[in-house]
């Protein structure tokens, strides 16, 4: 008989929490506080609690749960259950987040990247159902993704497949991206350079909708409501945006040659204002037979695709 599963999804300021069915349907789910500031010992003692206070809630033992999925933000070991670096979770160096959950539990545990989880998620209960080929991405803070290829997840050599944001755009000087290097696609077309646009705008002494929303702070929320407003810098900046990240993805759709892409990530909530710059990019830039191919659609299981892939982790 199929058993649930808990997936959890960490990230900076919450640790998600969830009991998932088979099916893919979230039976019970909770939140934590990360923080992160008080090392990783009390996060992941928080973690064991909040997993205790998941089985009392749902009248589980642990013998009842098939697996635990955790899905965790920088570089992981999928092997060694082991995370290498979190760069948004200070301390989070070679922790062996597995063992130390299957040493308190019993349960198998599995740990993999986040975008990789939400990838999974989406394959098997979101917008990449029936799926053999498809490209995950989120738009946020930076830019990642998760590749499927023959319906399996791609991982690469060292755990470390699916930069997607640092495919470079540029050959030489560029915008400085996180990583040390220039041009790459996350330092042209992610959350922090929306708003870097909508801040030079407005520096240039124009007045903007995004200025009169601004609440201290341009967000790139705040330039989505003055684009469905009507301001016409704030739809430009998505249209950059997205001519960006259809560049980039187009490198990509030539050498996967994928039936989907799909978005997500905070900044993917402006809808058409950044899907469309991307499907007309991929349209014209593409090689004919692979743009042909895809489809380019929005994620569809939001929040939740993360602590859902997580969950498939102790299968995949």
């Amino acid at each position: 008989m199929a058993q649930n599963r808990i997936g959890i999804d960490v990230g900076g300021t919450n640790v998600k929490l969830a009991l998932v069915s088979p099916e893919g349907k979230i039976i019970y789910s909770n939140s934590i506080p990360t923080h992160a500031e008080m090392g990783y010992e009390y996060t992941v003692k928080n973690i064991k609690e909040a997993i205790r206070d998941l089985l009392k809630e749902t009248e589980s033992k642990p013998e009842d749960i098939q697996g635990i999925g955790f899905g965790f933000p920088g570089q992981v070991d999928y092997k060694s259950g082991v995370v290498r670096l979190a760069p948004n979770i200070p301390g989070w160096v070679d922790v062996p987040i597995a063992k130390m959950i299957e040493d308190e539990f019993h349960i198998p545990t599995r740990v993999d990247n986040d975008v990789r989880c939400a990838a999974l998620g989406e394959l098997n209960f979101g917008a990449g159902q029936g799926c053999e080929n498809l490209i995950c991405i989120t738009v946020g803070t930076g830019i990642g993704s998760g590749l499927i290829v023959n319906g399996k997840l791609v991982r690469g050599a060292s755990n470390a497949a699916g930069e997607i944001g640092h495919i470079k755009l540029q050959m030489k000087d560029g915008p400085i991206c996180g990583c040390g290097d220039t041009g790459c696609l996350e330092a042209f077309a992610s959350g922090p350079s929306i708003v870097a646009m909508a801040e030079d705008y407005i520096k240039g002494g124009k007045s903007t909708k995004f200025r009169e929303l601004a609440n201290p702070d341009i967000t790139p929320y705040v330039v989505y409501e003055a684009a469905k407003a009507g301001d016409p810098v704030a739809k430009r900046i998505f249209a950059v945006t997205g001519e960006y990240i259809g560049m980039g993805l187009t490198s990509v759709i030539n050498l996967l040659n994928p039936e989907k892409v799909i978005i997500g990530g905070g900044v993917a909530a402006a809808g058409d204002f950044l899907l469309d710059p991307i499907r007309e990019t991929v349209k014209k830039r593409a090689m004919k037979i692979a743009g042909e191919a895809v489809e380019i659609v929005p994620a569809q299981l939001g929040n939740t695709a993360g602590v859902i892939g997580a969950s498939m982790l102790i299968e995949s």
